[in-house]
């Protein structure tokens, strides 16, 4: 019997197989100095289009340096980044700070840790949206109006004018974040990238804050990357998860795969400091609640 593959069946195995990758949207590849000193060493990292990926390392690890290389926000005259970072067919290291322009809030969008300090105190919310839509759109007034309101909804909040007229000072921490949040997504970007964006909050606030990324995320198909110190924060919303440390990836894989089989010396002591629910005093019943809310 001819056990040769027919140009037919080939075809189909290798739509099969072309299918069956990842979408990616942007993909580095890249290494970044201070003068003498290097902060990401030959980082290799996708981002798949609709997913939300956890970028997890302490503090002075280069998180916020990768955010900053992939948004073009690095200090040219201090910071030297060598290598690639593909984004839909086009090298984001290799744009002008006037093209970058056009990327930042339509495509590429960022969420700070601090609200308050992010916001102007001396605008009202509703110029401040004003300002966001108007830096990467020119239509009228009433598109605009339309699209504040529809932000301010997708992140809960009231898109009444009372609220309009409020100032930063007016409101809440986590109603400021999501603020933020709402001034990022105004144009519906492919890419969300939150730095610490609820370092800053309370826990239950937190809490709210984490499940509106994966609410945003499944609604819109807006793929996020998430970057925290804080393992623990990122284990239900992301769907994989990568360790940076000491400039380098040292770890990757989907959240279950890190958080239950960790790899890398590193991840495991990560997962080792987590916090434990205290166990003196409770019934086995509580022991055993307790305990599966901390593997």
């Amino acid at each position: 019997m001819d056990s040769a593959i027919s140009p037919r069946h080939a075809q189909i195995d290798i739509d099969m197989i072309a299918s069956s990758q990842p979408d990616i949207f942007l993909s580095a590849r890249v290494s970044v100095r201070y003068r003498e000193k290097s902060v990401l060493s030959d980082i290799q990292l996708d981002i798949h289009r609709g997913e939300v990926l956890g970028l997890i390392g302490q503090s002075g690890s280069g998180k916020s340096t990768l955010a900053m290389a992939i948004l073009g926000l690095l200090d040219r005259k201090q910071a030297r980044a060598d290598g690639s970072i593909q984004c839909d067919g086009c090298d984001l290291l290799k744009l002008r700070e006037k093209d970058f322009r056009s990327w930042r809030g339509r495509k590429l969008a960022l969420v700070l840790q601090s609200p308050l300090s992010s916001l102007n105190p001396a605008l009202k919310i509703r110029t401040q949206l004003k300002e966001a839509w108007r830096a990467h759109a020119s239509g009228p007034a009433a598109e605009c109006e339309r699209a504040i309101r529809s932000a301010l909804e997708s992140v809960s909040l009231p898109s009444t004018d009372e609220f309009l007229r409020k100032y930063p000072s007016q409101m809440s921490v986590g109603q400021a974040q999501r603020v933020l949040i709402a001034m990022a997504v105004l144009h519906r970007p492919a890419l969300l990238i939150a730095d610490e964006a609820t370092s800053a909050l309370d826990v239950i606030t937190q809490s709210e804050i984490l499940s509106l990324f994966r609410q945003l995320n499944r609604t819109t198909g807006m793929a996020i990357l998430y970057i925290s110190h804080d393992l623990a924060s990122v284990a239900g919303i992301c769907d994989r998860i990568a360790i940076l440390h000491e400039g380098r990836i040292v770890e990757l894989g989907t959240a279950a795969q890190v958080l239950a089989n960790p790899q890398h010396e590193y991840t495991q002591r990560l997962m080792r400091a987590l916090p434990k629910v205290p166990q003196q005093g409770f019934g086995k019943e509580q022991q055993r609640a307790a305990a599966a809310t901390t593997r």
